[in-house]
Order: C-alpha cells, then structure tokens, then sequence
C-alpha cells in the first residue's frame, strides 16, 4: 500500500504537506501508521499545477526521504492545488514510469490499494485502454490502467461516473480471473480546476482517507495520513464515497462500482 496528499485552496509550498509538518508525507514514507507496510521506498511523484492548463511533474525511484532534490523543489514551488504519492510497490517493478501521479493532458491521478490478481489478468487490463489513450500507457501498474479506462469513460465530462465505470470493468475482471479483494481504492484526481478523491472497497478494508479545511492556509488538505498526530479537526472519509473539494465545502457522493460490475 502507499501513502499520498493532496491539497487545494490558497497557494502554498509544496513543503507544506509534503515534508514540513511532523507526520508529513516525506515522514509517511518511512515511517506510516494506518496502512500494512510502514515503508513506502519505491518512488515518489509529485504534480502540481501553476500558471499553464497541464500540470508539472517530477518523479523518481528514490525513495522520499533520500531525495535533496525533492526538498528544495517543495521549498521553492508555490502551488493552489498539487498531489504528492510515496510509493509501496504490491508487485510491479521499482521504476519512474510506474511512480505516481499520472498525468494526461490537463488531467492528473493517483491511487492507493490493488487490484486483486492483476498480474493473471494485466493484458485483459490493457485491452481495456483504447488506441488512442494506449501510446500513454507506459508503465505496468494496476493504477496507470485504471485512469486511462476511466479516462475512455468521460472523465472529462463527469469524473465520479467516469472513475466509477473504470472501477467496476476492474472489478468484473479480478471477479472473472483474479482473486479477493476484488478492489480496494482511494484515489486522487483533478483537472487543475477542481480536486477530486474517491474511497471505496469491495471488502471492509477501504484504505484511510481524511481531509481538514486549514485556516491558516486558507486551503483544503487531503491525505491517507493526518499530518500532525496532535492536530485535531481531520475528518474521516466514508467507505463507498466520491468527494468534490470546493474551498471549505466538501460534496459527498455515492460511489458503488460493484452495482455497474454486477451488471455484465
């Protein structure tokens, strides 16, 4: 499993999620609370968006809290809205291209959890990504197919319905020809305009996902992780949720993928 945060609202530096605070994601990497490993050392990615539409990215295989040049980028990058990932590989290999986030035009992703059996059934994955979106694919991981199945599915035009197709195509597959659980997931997207986050499984182990409106910030913080163990007023995301971050307001929706999965 790994670890991520994301965070919208008024700009700040990066450093302010990513490596600052006391239970920071750069402290995550090494030392996590609420996820089965405590190590998350294969890679780490960081997007953030600024003046132009698409996003910036930087990615290595490091891990985190190795990296001089990830702490100097947070301490000069200012962003309104940025996804960070550490990274706990469940099977694929340790390289940049399987580091989160993804990016694709004005869009960016990441994801914690698994696909149950996806190694049996990685090609069937792949068939699922269409021609156009598949020169994108250029990695291996669960994760990476999932946003380009979901991006074939309109996430540009409805991203809850769109995520939510992709997820349940998963879940018929690691039905048909993995094993359980099916489908855990949380995730984080955005368009540069708007922040996304999803929890969901297709057991009762949804990995954690919380969020907490700062006002010293001026700005939303989403994280597998409270970044501070002493800091009160996180709110724990619900399993079987959609989230849409709109300054302090947080619109929560349904997200069943297992209704769309049943339905063959």
């Amino acid at each position: 499993m790994c670890r991520w945060a994301a965070y919208t609202g008024a700009p700040i530096f990066l450093e302010e999620i990513i490596s600052r605070p006391g239970h920071s994601l750069i402290h995550q990497s090494h030392g996590a609370t609420q996820c089965h490993s405590a190590i998350n050392a294969d890679g780490f990615g960081v997007a953030w968006y600024g003046q132009r539409p698409e996003p910036g990215l930087y990615r290595d295989v490091l891990p985190a809290w190795s990296d001089p040049n990830l702490r100097s980028l947070t301490a000069q990058v200012q962003s309104h809205l940025f996804l960070a990932h550490v990274r706990a590989s469940t099977g694929t290999a340790t390289s940049r291209n399987n580091c989160h986030p993804f990016t694709h035009g004005v869009w960016s992703f990441m994801h914690n959890g698994q696909v149950g059996g996806y190694d049996s059934f990685r090609r069937d994955a792949d068939m699922m990504i269409p021609d156009v979106l598949y020169p994108q694919r250029k990695g291996a991981t669960d994760s990476e197919a999932l946003f380009l199945v979901a991006l074939a599915e309109g996430l540009d035009h409805d991203p809850r319905v769109a995520l939510e197709r992709a997820a349940a195509r998963f879940i018929r597959l690691a039905r048909e020809k993995g094993t359980a659980p099916h489908l855990r997931l949380t995730a984080a997207l955005s368009d540069g305009k708007n922040l996304y986050a999803v929890r969901y499984a297709t057991d009762d182990a949804a990995p954690s996902l919380y969020h907490r409106w700062s006002e010293s910030r001026g700005g939303m913080a989403v994280v597998s992780e409270p970044l501070e163990a002493e800091e009160g007023g996180w709110i724990e995301v619900p399993a079987s949720s959609f989230c849409t971050f709109d300054g302090e307001t947080v619109l929560l929706e349904e997200f069943m993928p297992c209704r769309l999965a049943a339905v063959a």
